[in-house]
């Protein structure tokens, strides 16, 4: 069974636990955010998604 989350999904939750748990200031979790979308609509935008596809596929490659 394949399972297919989203970065933004996943980033976004790990945000959410760590203003909810771990106290992070809400206008830090908002800092995060606002530098996501920049990175994305920045030119080192595809790196990134191209990175992150290569960490999925080597996770997925992992024999457990």
């Amino acid at each position: 069974m394949t399972l297919s989350i989203s970065a933004v999904v996943l980033l976004g939750v790990f945000v959410f636990l760590l203003w909810r748990y771990a106290r992070l200031p809400l206008w830090q979790a908002a800092i995060c955010a606002a530098f996501g979308y920049y990175l994305a609509s920045a030119s080192i935008g595809p790196e990134i998604g191209n990175g992150l596809h290569a960490l999925a596929r080597f996770v997925a490659g992992l024999d457990l």
